[in-house]
Order: structure tokens, then C-alpha cells, then sequence
């Protein structure tokens, strides 16, 4: 745990939350800035702030947590036609709370949520290219 992380304390029951399952391994709890009604946090029990800080089989978990989540949305009486999955990993990519953590996104049309692609999206690379961004992906591994 950490004493700063607002995450950390929610787990530690220092601050207030709104559990929809908890298991020693993760939390789901209600976002307090939902995108819809019923957006739902997975996190780790074990304090991470970014995924190379994540145990594997934890991270699995959380994943798993968080299907049940979306079929238990569905499932719920929510408005809920679609789900969105969404895990941001570092500042640049829109994490605010340095714990990871998995947002599972009730969808409906006409909800006014989405992603925005930047400028360059839909250009097509060469395949030399692609396989060269591959092979460095590749040798990172």
C-alpha cells in the first residue's frame, strides 16, 4: 500500500467507496466521475502505479475481474448496449491516479463518449515499415 495513492486508501477503507466485488487479489468499485451510470474501477489489491510494476498473473486477474464486470453490467438492469475496457499507463496516456487500475465503460448510443484518434490515424504504412516497428517490438520482448 501506499499512503498516498487514493486508490491504496479506498482498499485500506480510509475512504469512503462503493464495492461491487473484492477478492485478495483485486477490487471493483464504482468510479466516482463515471463516464455512465455503473462505471466500475477494477484494481489491484497490491499497490502497482504502472503496468511494468504489475505481477502477470495479477494483471490477469484484474482482467478476468473485469469481464465479469461487463457481463454483470449487462446483466444489471443498467442502460448498457456496449462496454468499453479502457486502462491508461502513464500520464501521457490519461492516467491520473498512479495505481493501475481498469475501467469497465457501460456504453449506449448517443452517450457522447469516445476515443479521438489523432491526425495521422487511417494512413496506412508501407508493410516495410510495419515490419520493421515489429522487429523492434520483437527484440524489446
Amino acid at each position: 500500500m501506499s499512503s498516498d495513492c487514493v486508490f491504496c486508501g479506498i482498499l485500506a477503507g480510509r475512504l469512503p467507496s462503493s464495492v461491487v466485488f473484492r477478492d485478495d487479489v483485486c477490487c471493483a468499485f464504482l468510479d466516482i466521475r463515471p463516464v455512465n451510470p455503473g462505471h466500475v474501477l477494477v484494481v489491484p489489491v497490491a499497490h502497482a502505479a504502472c503496468l511494468a510494476e504489475l505481477d502477470a498473473e495479477v494483471g490477469a486477474r484484474v482482467f478476468e475481474v473485469g469481464q465479469r464486470v461487463a457481463a454483470a453490467l449487462r446483466g444489471s438492469g443498467l442502460r448498457c448496449e456496449g462496454v468499453n475496457l479502457f486502462l491508461a499507463d502513464g500520464a501521457v496516456a490519461g492516467q491520473e491516479v498512479f495505481h493501475v487500475h481498469l475501467h469497465v465503460i457501460p456504453r449506449y448510443a448517443g452517450d457522447g463518449f469516445g476515443l479521438r484518434f489523432g491526425p495521422g490515424y487511417g494512413a496506412m504504412p508501407a508493410r516495410g515499415e510495419l515490419d520493421e516497428v515489429a522487429g523492434r517490438i520483437r527484440g524489446a520482448l
